[in-house]
């Protein structure tokens, strides 16, 4: 482990270099002096507290997930056999899901749902997205302020991804519920028993949920993903039922999490940088860049995990088989060796090549879709809501997620014209 020392900026009082130190709500709000210092330090480092390796710079981070196994979620007969049987409800979803399937069933999973979420589906939405947060924002403007992430950045996406599985839009709001419950498991390293109950029920109802969406679509075709999925074949292979429900689960929270979160923290990116935002509101053409910039200086995905495939040498440690490898993505898109300047926040960055959607075969598969409405939404911001300032009267606070990196609330205000 490396040595700890007098300018540690995170960790504060001499601790020892973790990532666990994220569970501190100081070092939660700004993770980056805690990143430099593991990626400066250690960059390939064994953290005792979460029994695991840290890997920080960009390099490294392309190869743990481009060629490490994403297979790590432990097996109902796992659970079953360290006593943790109530658990496997919601083992036996997430090992149908893509995120933690190796090939061949990964690129199996991968070409079916693909099939059935192509650019050019989600390309066809983009009036309609643009109506869904015009309206969105048409309720807020006579207010001279808002609450952003209630009022806005939660639903916006939790509206766009109702439309998009082909279930009722008013059902937008229990989405957004069941989907924060989900994330509590993709973006925690601790096990919380106190939201155990209410993350298990929350699994049932999707199931439930997702199952009696199927059987409607069979008798009345709306279309939607929900539909595509069910009638997607690539080399006569198509999706079980249960495939498809799992995988429409973690289709959801992916397309919400990911969206709010790229709202909030790229809007209060953008508050913190007054200059920028003022260069993107008097030069819209930027928007596409700036929201590539937005995500790799604030990523909404900030870390996930891998398996080693087998005893590998990295940065002059030795990673044994099976152990497990906490690749940070938003460490890894601050690295000065890929990003001149890495902590300035520049809209026209070139050979932007972040890794907020991750890397190779689990790259997201809706990151068109995410980037499309981030792009809606911060036009439509920046248009619509002039004078826009933070209110500090309201203290930020950051969800306490480690993985999904994002705000509770950011309360804002505006000139009413």
């Amino acid at each position: 482990m490396a040595a700890t020392t007098s300018s540690d900026v995170s960790a504060k009082g001499g601790k020892a270099l973790s990532l666990y130190h994220l569970l501190d709500p100081e070092v939660l709000a700004d993770p980056y002096p805690l990143y430099r210092r593991l990626r400066t330090e250690d960059p390939v480092h064994w953290d005792p507290f979460l029994h695991a390796w840290v890997v920080t710079g960009y390099a490294n981070v392309v190869h743990v997930l481009h060629h490490f196994s994403a297979r790590r979620t432990p097996t109902p007969g796992q659970l079953s056999a360290m006593g943790l049987e109530a658990l496997n409800p919601i083992a036996q979803v997430m090992v149908r899901q893509m995120l933690f399937l190796d090939p061949p069933d990964h690129t199996r999973l991968r070409a079916l749902a693909s099939a059935a979420f192509t650019p050019r589906r989600v390309e066809l939405l983009r009036s309609h997205i643009q109506e869904i947060m015009h309206g969105l924002l048409d309720a807020l403007i006579p207010k001279g302020q808002t609450e952003l992430i209630a009022d806005f950045a939660s639903p916006a996406p939790a509206i766009v991804t109702a439309e998009m599985l082909g279930v009722p839009v008013e059902d937008h709001q229990q989405l957004k519920e069941w989907s924060t419950d989900f994330a509590e498991m993709l973006g925690n390293f601790q096990h919380n028993p106190d939201r155990f109950p209410r993350v298990l029920r929350s699994v049932e109802e999707m199931c439930s949920y997702f199952r009696s969406a199927m059987a409607a679509q069979r008798l009345h075709p709306r279309g939607g993903l929900v539909s595509a999925m069910m009638e997607a074949e690539v080399d006569g292979a198509r999706l079980s039922e249960d495939e498809i429900i799992a995988n429409l689960i973690v289709t959801m929270v992916g397309g919400q999490e990911t969206t709010t979160n790229l709202i909030g923290n790229g809007l209060l990116t953008l508050l913190r940088n007054p200059a920028e935002m003022e260069r993107l509101r008097t030069d819209t053409s930027l928007i596409p860049s700036a929201v590539e910039e937005l995500l790799r200086y604030e990523s909404p995905s900030q870390h996930t995990a891998r398996l080693a495939s087998a005893d590998v040498e990295m940065g002059g440690k030795k990673i044994r088989e099976r152990q497990a490898v906490i690749a940070v993505m938003g460490a890894a898109n601050r690295d000065p060796e890929r990003f001149p300047d890495p902590d300035r926040l520049d809209l026209a960055r070139q050979d932007n090549r972040h890794l907020a959607f991750g890397w190779a075969a689990h790259f997201c598969f809706g990151a068109a879709l995410a980037r499309l409405e981030g792009q809606i939404a911060f036009e439509a911001i920046l248009t619509r809501l002039p004078g826009l300032t933070l209110d500090t009267s309201i203290p930020l606070e950051w969800r306490h997620n480690l993985g999904l990196r994002g705000l509770t609330r950011l309360p804002i205000t505006f000139t009413v014209t």
